[in-house]
């Protein structure tokens, strides 16, 4: 796998530095951290890419996918609950999609001091096509991993992820 120029960089100032005997060897962990940090990166970047076409970014798709199964349509503060966003920043996601046309807010006909945000018609047909588009994408990534490979670099990841501070609270 072809490292990002960053990581060669790292990498090659901690091999010249480990020749001299200053710093102990772990190249290959290192390496291998590396091509974890650029398969994300080359996701991200591509879902970014995808999702763009659409004038969509992360944030906005996952709204999306949110309140695709809910007619009846979400509170702003249940939305950004359910996406692990804060109301800040809700609200900037929020307005775009609704600059855009994928989504209207409407008073609660109980109680109409509260908002509803639900898809227009144009984000229902977003939603519909690209969630599970996007699905497939994602899943196309791993199609040539047989389940035993899938399952053994879940529990490998999963090894890696309870070493960082996440992982270990």
């Amino acid at each position: 796998m072809r490292l990002e120029q960053k990581y060669t960089a790292l990498l090659g100032d901690v091999q010249r530095r480990a020749i001299g005997g200053g710093v102990p060897s772990a190249i290959g962990q290192l390496r291998l951290c590396f091509e974890a940090l650029g398969l994300a990166s080359a996701i991200d970047a591509d879902c970014a890419t995808r999702l763009g076409r659409h004038g969509l970014s992360e944030g906005k798709f996952v709204l999306l996918s949110l309140l695709r199964d809910v007619p009846e349509g979400l509170s702003p503060h249940a939305l950004a609950e359910r996406a692990g966003v804060t109301r800040g920043t809700i609200t900037g996601l929020l307005d775009g999609l609704e600059r855009d046309g994928f989504l209207a807010r409407h008073a609660d006909q109980v109680d109409r001091r509260k908002l509803l945000v639900r898809l227009s018609p144009k984000g229902e047909a977003a939603a519909s096509t690209l969630v599970d588009e996007h699905a497939q994408w994602i899943a196309s990534l791993f199609a040539d991993f047989t389940p035993a490979e899938m399952q053994l670099l879940s529990a490998l990841l999963e090894k890696a992820w309870r070493k960082t501070d996440r992982g270990a609270a």
